[in-house]
């Protein structure tokens, strides 16, 4: 559901009844993870998908029977071998679906999920934590919590339930992950411990959107900052040279710096998502920077340049003090080969091996191949 928070929003603001079908797991082959999602209005329109298409008239078709009915639903969606155009899956995998409709009539759920979108859609930090299996009156109910542990609204049992739930769902948000989890809480009556009681839950975490840093203003940093923004980077574009670092060189970038390369990555504060794209190639600011870059924490290093210019660099970073396994972390020269010439097809190469970076692929070809299609994206 968080991954639609910007249209969602709009929708509460503006008083809409809708439908929230969000995939919750996945067995074998699937186009979507968890968390993915498709809504549906009281006007009939619809946004996101959960199967790239497999399933997504029947998910609508559930989606308008909840918002009919007001009725929370956990469906199942899989592979059928015996009719090719049957309601399932036909790369062989297995979606469970929770179909969760959003109501004027039921404020307090509704108060809830507006909240826990409104605080993604500003891109601050958010997890929604919804109940999955367990029991039936629980099926779905809400709980939004933030980083620091406080939550909004209840899942609909005790109170040590929704403390529990809020650690757990906690958690995962500083993991940044989605996925399900199974929550033990005590159970109660008339203040008496009466055993454990067992749930589990969907928790979406929405983030602000990773860093993605470009340095060097130059025309393959143009194309960069556009296909940083297609994947949903914040994308800053820096330079020591004021008469090339302008906003009007780059009017899709987040933030346009002037200042050199490593004095503003020192300056900057960067979690394991970042990304450095570092295409001045010239020593005097390629060295100071990559000897800092390659000892952050951060998910991808990567410089331009020619195999000559790579091999140069080794040396300087070298001398510098720069060891070998930090020089194993840089992607240098930088990009997959797929003999890119423009500057927008460059981007692509170096789009495309961060990717492969963040997601564990190998980047060779699918055709022929025997290598997974959809990669554990925390194995990798």
């Amino acid at each position: 559901m968080l991954d639609l928070a910007q249209e969602l929003t709009r929708w509460c603001r503006d008083g809409k009844a809708f439908a929230v079908a969000t995939v919750v797991a996945v067995h074998g082959s699937a186009p979507r993870l968890p968390g993915a999602a498709l809504a549906v209005d009281e006007d009939g329109t619809a946004i996101g998908s959960v199967s790239g298409g497999c399933v997504e008239a029947a998910v609508y078709d559930l989606c308008h029977a909840a918002l009919t009915d007001g009725v929370t639903r956990l469906e199942r969606f899989g592979y059928s071998d015996e009719d090719a155009f049957a309601v399932g899956l036909t790369c062989g995998g297995v979606i469970d679906v929770l179909v969760t409709p959003v109501r004027a009539d039921d404020a307090p759920e509704r108060a809830v999920h507006a909240a826990a979108l409104a605080t993604a859609a500003r891109g601050e930090s958010a997890a929604l934590a919804r109940v999955i299996d367990g029991p039936p009156a629980l099926l779905g109910r809400p709980l939004f919590v933030r980083p620091d542990g406080t939550r909004t609204g209840t899942l609909g049992g005790p109170d040590a339930l929704d403390r529990a739930a809020a650690r757990e769902t906690a958690a995962l948000l500083d993991l940044g992950h989605t996925g399900t989890v199974e929550v033990t809480y005590g159970r109660e009556t008339e203040g008496e411990h009466c055993g454990e009681e067992h749930v589990t839950l969907l928790v979406e975490s929405s983030q602000p959107p990773p860093r993605m840093i470009v340095f060097g203003a130059v025309d393959f940093a143009a194309a960069m900052v556009g296909v940083g923004k297609f994947l949903g980077y914040h994308v800053t574009v820096c330079d020591a040279r004021p008469v090339f670092a302008t906003a009007g060189r780059f009017p899709g970038a987040d933030e346009v710096v002037v200042d050199w390369p490593h004095r503003y990555l020192d300056s900057q504060s960067l979690d394991h998502r970042a990304v450095l794209c570092v295409l001045t190639h010239d020593p005097k600011f390629d060295v100071p920077l990559l000897t800092r870059a390659l000892r952050l924490p951060v998910a991808y290093v990567g410089a331009m340049g020619s195999r000559r210019t790579h091999e140069d660099r080794l040396r300087r970073l070298r001398e510098a003090g720069v060891g070998e396994r930090e020089l194993d972390r840089l992607r240098s020269p930088i990009g997959l080969d797929l003999g890119a010439r423009t500057p927008e097809e460059t981007a692509l190469s170096i789009a495309a091996e961060i990717v492969a970076a963040r997601r564990g692929g190998t980047g060779v070809p699918l055709t022929g191949a025997h290598t997974p299609i959809h990669h554990d994206a925390r194995a990798a």
